[in-house]
Formats: C-alpha cells, sequence, structure tokens
C-alpha cells in the first residue's frame, strides 16, 4: 500500500461551473431567484450547496427549525409546514422562488408547499432518496444506493454531488500548508464517519481504524490528517486517539465551524482513508483523484458463533463487545431491512462495488491500482439538467406536477470545529 510522493500535484480534471458566476444565457435575462432548503443532515447540505453553487445563480440559503412532533406530519408526505416552527425558521415568504434544491424527507413537504405559494412556477429539484411518489417532483438527482425507478424526471448520478474542485483544493492547500507543516510527509487522511443503517463506529472499530491508519502512514514515514464528523461518536474520538501511534492532527467537527480544516485535509493528502458507510465523504475523497481506502464497518468477524460454542457463550461474548452504536446497525440489517419497503431503503455497498470497479478506491489493506483515477462527471451532468428544467417555456409548466418535465437524456450507466488537537513524534 504505497502512498505516492509527498507533495504530488493534483491532476487537471474539467471545471465545474463556478460559484456566482454571471448568468451568460443569451437572452440576457435575469438569473432566476434560487431557493436552498436546509436539511438537518451535513452530508445532504453539502450536496445542496454543491449544485446551488455550481449552478452559477445567486442563491439564498433556508434553514428550517423542526418540531420534534413533526414526523408525523413529515411521513404523511403532504403539503403543509406542520413539521418546522416558522417562527425559529428562515423566513419563508414572497417573493417566491423560481427554484427549489433541496434534499431530506422532512423538507419535502415544505418544499412542496412553497412550489404551491408560488402558484406552481417554481422548480422543485430534489436530491437523493425521495419519499414521495416520483411524479410529485421536477427532478429528482439520484445515486445507486437508493432504488428509485427510471422515469423522466429522474437523473441518476454514479455519486454524490461535492464541492471539490482544482480551485477550492488549490485556496485551502495553501491555506493549511503552513499550519501542517510540523508534521512528517506524506499525508495520510481520514475521513471519520459514525452510525448510519447497518453501520456503525463503535469504540472497537475505531481502534482498528487507529491501528490500520497508522500502519498506512508509518509505511511512508508520514502522519495522519483526522477529521470527525456530525456524526462521530465521542467514545469512537477517544478510542481512535488513544490507539494511534504515529504524528497526527485531530479536528473535531463542531457545526457551521470557520476555521474546519476538512477541505484543507483533501487538498494536502497523498491518501485518503474514509469511513465506508458515507457515500458524500467517499465521493469528496474520490473527486481529488488521489488513492482512496475505504475502512470496513461491517460486523466483525469477532461476533461471528466459534467452533464448538454454545449459545451461552455466544451471547456472553457478544454482550460483553455490545454498544448502542452496534446495536442499531444490527436492527437495522436484522429487522428494518427485512421487512420495510423497497423504496426506503439504502444500500451503500453499490456505490463500494462502483467505485472498485471503476478504479477510484480499494478496501483499506488492499493494494491501490496503479494510474489516476478517473474524474467525476455528475456535478456537470446535474447542472446541465437543472438549467434545462429552469429555460423550459412557461406554459409548458403545470402547477405542482412534474408531467412536463423535459425528456432525461440517457442515464448514466449504473456500475455493477475548532476542536483541535495534534502530536508529533520524534
Amino acid at each position: 500500500m504505497a502512498i505516492p510522493a509527498a507533495g504530488s500535484p493534483i491532476p487537471a480534471r474539467g471545471e465545474a461551473p463556478r460559484a456566482g458566476s454571471p448568468d451568460v444565457s443569451p437572452n440576457h435575462r435575469p438569473p432566476p431567484r434560487v431557493w436552498a432548503v436546509m436539511c438537518y443532515r451535513a452530508g445532504e447540505n453539502s450536496q445542496i450547496r454543491a449544485l446551488a453553487d455550481a449552478l452559477g445563480w445567486p442563491y439564498e440559503e433556508k434553514r428550517l427549525h423542526y418540531r420534534w412532533w413533526g414526523y408525523l406530519a413529515d411521513v404523511w408526505r403532504g403539503t403543509k409546514l406542520l413539521g418546522i416552527d416558522r417562527r425559529r425558521s428562515s423566513p419563508l415568504q414572497p417573493p417566491w422562488p423560481d427554484l427549489i434544491v433541496s434534499a431530506a424527507m422532512r423538507n419535502e413537504p415544505v418544499c412542496r408547499w412553497i412550489r404551491r405559494q408560488s402558484g406552481g412556477r417554481a422548480r422543485y429539484v430534489h436530491l437523493g432518496k425521495p419519499w414521495a411518489a416520483v411524479a410529485s417532483f421536477d427532478l429528482v438527482i439520484t445515486v445507486p444506493e437508493y432504488p428509485v425507478p427510471s422515469r423522466p424526471n429522474v437523473l441518476r448520478n454514479s455519486f454524490s454531488l461535492h464541492r471539490v474542485n482544482d480551485d477550492r483544493l488549490a485556496d485551502e492547500a495553501r491555506t493549511w500548508a503552513p499550519r501542517l507543516n510540523h508534521l512528517p510527509r506524506p499525508y495520510v487522511a481520514v475521513l471519520m464517519g459514525g452510525y448510519s443503517g447497518r453501520y456503525a463506529l463503535d469504540r472497537e472499530k475505531a481502534e482498528r481504524l487507529a491501528r490500520e491508519a497508522s500502519a498506512l502512514a508509518r509505511e511512508g514515514g508520514g502522519s495522519l490528517l483526522i477529521t470527525t464528523s456530525s456524526r462521530t461518536a465521542r467514545a469512537a474520538v477517544e478510542a481512535l486517539e488513544r490507539a494511534i501511534d504515529v504524528p497526527y492532527q485531530l479536528y473535531r467537527w463542531r457545526p457551521d465551524a470557520p476555521d474546519n480544516p476538512y477541505f484543507g485535509y483533501l487538498a494536502l493528502a497523498d491518501a485518503i482513508i474514509v469511513t465506508c458507510e458515507s457515500a458524500t465523504m467517499l465521493a469528496e475523497a474520490c473527486a481529488t483523484r488521489k488513492p482512496v481506502y475505504m475502512f470496513d464497518l461491517g460486523r466483525d468477524a469477532s461476533l461471528r458463533p466459534g467452533l464448538g460454542e454454545s449459545w451461552r457463550q455466544r451471547l456472553r461474548r457478544y454482550a460483553a463487545r455490545c454498544n448502542l452504536q452496534r446495536l442499531k446497525a444490527l436492527l437495522y440489517e436484522r429487522v428494518f431491512l427485512r421487512v420495510a419497503p423497497r423504496p426506503i431503503t439504502r444500500d451503500t455497498t453499490r456505490v463500494h462495488e462502483l467505485l472498485i470497479a471503476s478504479g477510484r478506491a480499494v478496501w483499506l489493506g488492499r493494494p491501490f491500482p496503479p494510474g489516476t483515477p478517473p474524474a467525476l462527471d455528475d456535478l456537470a451532468r446535474s447542472v446541465r439538467r437543472v438549467r434545462a428544467l429552469i429555460e423550459e417555456p412557461a406554459p409548458a409548466r403545470r402547477g405542482s406536477r412534474s408531467s412536463a418535465v423535459p425528456a432525461a437524456g440517457p442515464l448514466h450507466p449504473p456500475l455493477s470545529e475548532t476542536g483541535q488537537s495534534s502530536r508529533g513524534f520524534a
């Protein structure tokens, strides 16, 4: 698992449209009014901003404050604001937008309400997994991990949208290189997620991550650049930090922190390790076109029955290793996936298979294939589809239905904050 030479240049690739670039349509119409309706998960908010930035139009971020009992209204999938507290949310009032970009189940009723208030003029673009019928959206931009049916208003990308591009990486590298020059190169970035569906990052797995990441850094005489996320449990962070035995810097995630080194770590890393449950972090890491290693958060072999082991011995051994994170993952895999309707489930293994088949990532412990990984083009494809949606003649639009969306082109072929601490070693 050799790491490329320290300081290897970032390979050139197609540039995504830049945020805030002027609208250059031939008829010089004013740019559309865009609302980016943020949700309650950092990964999906990153995708919302990625698309909104890449469109190049000015946009407003709308933040919602959810009522604790609002899930009941949201699951009903209506067109109401019962699930949010309007007094504590961003103003939802005229002038209404021409375009809504959002994600997540709890935002769906709100976005449909906004579209209704606009007289059906606003176009609603949903990212990820839709919970309502696909026909109720103007455009759904989704990925292989979600079982979304093929429809004219569905764009099926290979990977999650992201905000990684050459300009941003170059800027972040200039900012963070002086702050990290006390650590030996090559750098191995470690992106830590947490519980998600069938996956859990608990103390035991965090210790294993520390050992394996340390071994990769030690092989080249380098160090680790570690960042946690909104889903990382404190116990996992503490366990990982205790088990690291190479120089490192650790950033503890905080919401809306102004000095987050996440993109700086991506820019300066010579190799990247990502916990396998996060499709968004995997896409961001692969967008750098550097070696990406996926850390497996699947069930440990130590929990499988041993040879000649009685059920009492197995139960005692499992109880000794069990914790809330692992229990939630086990219930998701053994119960939820067997009883839940297929449209609301998620299969991240399809993302793993695609990344490996396309030469963009391998499992940690496997050698990375020679050569430069291919670039990602999903963001540019998404921008083209959204622009086509907005430029559709007004008479063709029909209220809150999506029957008049432009016909889809060929689907993408499916394959298969600042809590910082650092320690240096002589």
